[in-house]
């Protein structure tokens, strides 16, 4: 199906919004009005740029309070609308949103509104524009769009149809059932459909509408049962995303437009109007690499945690180091920045690395193109939208190419101590503008499941967070957001690795020279208040710096390396039904990480 963005859900001036729904790949655009009284161009040349971008101009967007009122006020609206109709043949655009009124003048008299109505649409028809009716959620009197839908058909003008908010219509809830009218309109009545997904709160709708909309697939409604029930009527027109958010409003409309139209092709594969090839959801963990210009604090902390270096890259840079089943690269090539080791690549393992690539190629992941000598293991990447790199791998598989093969096995290595660590975790933080559409681009890219947002306490300001994994749990991934944009621990990341016996761990972590986060002692007294323990075990907790959380499914013990640039490690000993990651205990770890040591 065609696709459109409105301008309004996109950051900059209306130029740089139209170039990136036009790179992201959408067919057309609604101009919202602001935008267009200020861009410098005129509405012929806003036409022209259009349509050397291949885009359509499906919607010009909104015309407000005009119809319910008296008589001597809707003689104004039509002057005001002659002069939007001439302006929208200007601009090329054919339909105009109307909003159900909000005037305090408005009376409540539906053959009054759809006689203003025809009226209007009388006037719209003579510069061959066509009006679509739209109910506001907070509108005076009219805020439902069957109520919407009612004055229209009373009107019964050719040139006047309704237009479907998905907002508008699932915020004032009712469940299912409120969708049922929508089968009573027919679809040629339905000039224009608007999409927008929203965190599910409980809050004023105006200001709800207006801050915390998102795209499809990052809120709680349930678009996909909407969308059905709208193409059953035989509606044709365009899948358009209407998005009023801050954070947007804030972010580079580049990477905002390529998430809104990956969220439409997401939405039309969930209601079944599209298909895509299906998604390969990642068996495990095949390494992290991290990416260093000083290799010898990071690898001083890999040793301490019995990691041994084991192979070297035929032609890069590269060490692979090892414990147990988990896997580090340590990456000292040029691209390495001074400000520090980060965490730059996660091998995914992958029963079809090839058809997980395709999968992620189609949802506009982008493909990144890799430097690879005649002998190298034909690596599939993309990249996620924090810039980490995500390949997808096989390790010792029979039919598939083992990225191993590209390195070398060291000769003066010896035999890796027996260990039985894994990667329990990954924590990723994000670019602050682009939280909703990392969790998005995990579910649907990687076919991962998304637990709930929380909010975590950082000394600083609110931290989110939100995990994603598969469904036996051997991958698992927290993607967090700093409080600000320039927060600094949005820089944080970390590898959690997961141990039958944390506290053997942590001692032979220290021992082996490791410094463990310390902890303050105020943590442990209350702990002790609200847990009983074995005699001792307390006490031990309290000198390895151990952090304890419990849940229905048992026990959680984890602490932390003191980071290293960008990058700490976690050891974990997880009950087999725990499922957290201990956020309880996290504000105290950030605290402690904000603290010098």
């Amino acid at each position: 199906m065609r696709t459109s963005i409105a301008t309004v859900s996109l950051s900059g001036s209306l130029t740089e919004k139209l170039t990136a729904a036009a790179r992201a790949g959408f067919d057309g655009v609604e101009i919202f009005e602001n935008d267009l009284l200020a861009s410098p161009l005129s509405p012929e040349e806003i036409r022209a740029r259009c349509a050397d971008l291949g885009l359509t101009i499906d919607l010009y967007q909104p015309m407000r309070d005009v119809e319910a009122v008296p008589e001597a006020e809707f003689g104004r609206n039509l002057r005001r609308a002659r002069h939007k109709f001439e302006l929208m043949n200007r601009l090329g655009a054919d339909t105009v949103l109307v909003c159900s009124s909000v005037s305090p003048h408005a009376v409540d008299d539906d053959s009054h509104a759809a006689g203003q109505l025809s009226r209007l649409a009388d006037l719209a028809r003579e510069f061959g524009i066509r009006v679509a009716y739209e109910a506001l959620a907070w509108g005076r009197h009219v805020n439902t769009y069957e109520h919407a839908w009612r004055i229209v058909e009373t009107a019964g003008h050719p040139a006047l149809g309704t237009c479907l908010d998905s907002f508008h219509i699932l915020s004032r809830g009712s469940g299912p059932k409120s969708l049922e009218g929508i089968a009573d309109i027919p679809g040629e009545k339905i000039f224009f459909l608007q999409l927008a997904d929203a965190p599910l709160l409980a809050m004023d709708v105006l200001q709800w509408s207006r801050h915390y909309r998102c795209f499809p697939g990052q809120g709680g409604f349930d678009l996909a049962n909407l969308l059905g029930h709208v193409l059953r009527t035989g509606y044709a027109g365009p899948l358009s995303l209407e998005v009023f958010n801050d954070v947007f409003r804030q972010a580079d409309a580049g990477p905002t437009a390529v998430d809104a139209h990956r969220s439409l092709l997401l939405l039309q594969e969930a209601a079944g109007v599209a298909e895509l090839p299906a998604p390969v959801v990642p068996t495990g963990v095949a390494f992290t690499e991290l990416l260093t210009a000083d290799a010898e604090p990071v690898t001083a902390v890999l040793a301490a945690l019995g990691f041994t270096r084991v192979a070297r890259h035929r032609g890069k840079p590269v060490d692979l180091w090892q414990s147990g089943r988990a896997r580090v690269l340590v990456n000292t090539g040029p691209a390495a920045r001074r400000d520090g080791t980060r965490l730059a690549a996660i091998g995914l393992e992958s029963p079809d690395p090839a058809a997980a690539a395709r999968r992620a190629e189609t949802l506009l992941a982008p493909v990144l193109p890799r430097r690879r000598d005649p002998g190298d293991a034909p690596l599939e990447a993309v990249s996620a939208p924090d810039g980490t790199e995500l390949f997808f791998c096989a390790t010792g598989g029979d039919q598939l190419p083992d990225w191993r093969a590209d390195f070398e096995d060291l000769p003066d290595h010896g035999s890796p101590a027996p260990s039985a660590i894994r990667v329990d975790h990954l924590a990723l933080t994000q670019p602050w503008h682009h939280f909703d559409e990392a969790a998005l681009f995990h579910r649907s890219v990687l076919g991962l499941d998304a637990e709930r947002s929380v909010d975590l306490a950082d000394p600083y300001g609110l931290l989110r967070s939100r995990a994603v994994s598969n469904a036996d749990g051997s991958v698992r991934i927290a993607l967090s957001v700093g409080a600000a944009p320039t927060d600094d621990t949005a820089h944080a990341q970390h590898i959690a690795l997961a141990t039958d016996d944390v506290v053997a761990a942590a001692r032979a972590f220290r021992a082996a020279g490791g410094r463990l986060l310390p902890v303050p002692a105020n943590y442990h007294d209350d702990l002790a208040a609200r847990y009983e323990f074995e005699a001792g075990e307390l006490e031990t907790y309290r000198d390895l710096g151990i952090l304890y959380d419990r849940d229905a499914g048992g026990a959680f013990r984890h602490c932390y390396t003191v980071t290293v640039g960008r990058v700490f490690f976690e050891l974990v000993q997880r009950d087999a039904g725990y499922q957290g990651y201990g956020a309880a205990n996290a504000p105290v770890r950030l605290a402690a990480q904000h603290t010098p040591h």
